[in-house]
């Protein structure tokens, strides 16, 4: 029997029910402002849909015209409850939701089993929802995809762009890094140290630490790989949880981005 990892947050970070979650992912889709662009990389945030779930279908949203090309993710997001060195690959076939199915790129997966940085672990995936929670948002969006899902502990800017580069691929591949931004600040000083951190971001500059963004690790690689393919990114969304569905005493920020090889513009 092929290994599948079962979902870990389904009924906590967003619905288990198949039919609520179809309804609750269109309906943050058909809320969320479009752009005309051609996305090689997104960033998207990973709390629970209540939260972001409107910020990442702001990043999502763009990948309205190229949709049907897209036949591979690679997915990178950190790591929240197990430690690991390197970037950690499943030992599994495929990652189930509640709307069905992923399966793995298992070709890919051998493509960068060499690269020293690579490491497989079950543990680190198993109760870990940076990545799945971005899986019905592509499940709601492509039609017919593969997944490489990279969960990233401690590694250098240079290592995740390595493997990046490994798996770059054509207008077929699409890269998601899944992250947050600042935790648990007041309101007002969550929205400084956010704008900060998305004009670093626009702007290609790194390192982003953990601070800044939970995901600065992965981002910081994305950065390295945007500035060798010359993509430009754009900001779509910056929000906090003050600003959908929580107290605005202590907050976590949020952000959607589009990496383009072209030099479109979106209005700030």
């Amino acid at each position: 029997m092929p290994a599948i990892r079962t979902p870990a947050v389904a009924g906590m970070f967003y619905p288990a029910d198949p039919r609520q979650l179809a309804h609750e992912v269109r309906g943050f889709l058909h809320g969320a402002q479009t752009h005309p662009l051609q996305p090689k990389a997104l960033i998207a945030p990973h709390a629970g849909y209540i939260y972001s779930g409107a910020i990442a279908a702001s990043a999502y949203a763009s990948l309205k015209d190229i949709a049907p090309r897209i036949r591979r993710v690679v997915l990178l997001g950190p790591t929240h409850r197990v430690a690991v060195r390197g970037l950690a690959l499943p030992d599994a076939e495929a990652f189930d939701t509640p709307l069905g199915r992923v399966r793995l790129d298992t070709e890919a997966m051998r493509a960068i089993s060499h690269l020293p940085q690579v490491v497989v672990s079950d543990a680190v995936h198993a109760e870990e929802h940076s990545l799945e929670v971005q899986l019905p948002f592509l499940q709601s969006v492509l039609t017919d995809f593969t997944l490489l899902p990279l969960a990233v502990g401690i590694a250098t800017a240079e290592e995740v762009a390595e493997v990046l580069e490994t798996v770059w691929g054509g207008d077929e591949t699409l890269i998601v890094v899944s992250s947050d931004l600042s935790h648990y600040l007041p309101y007002a000083a969550a929205q400084s140290v956010d704008s900060q951190t998305a004009d670093d971001i626009v702007h290609l500059r790194q390192p982003i630490d953990h601070e800044q963004a939970c995901g600065g690790t992965p981002i910081n690689g994305l950065i390295v790989a945007a500035c060798k393919h010359h993509l430009t990114p754009h900001l779509l969304d910056l929000r906090n949880s003050g600003d959908t569905a929580g107290t605005r005493d202590r907050v976590v920020g949020y952000a959607a981005f589009a990496f383009t090889e072209e030099e479109d513009h979106v209005q700030q």
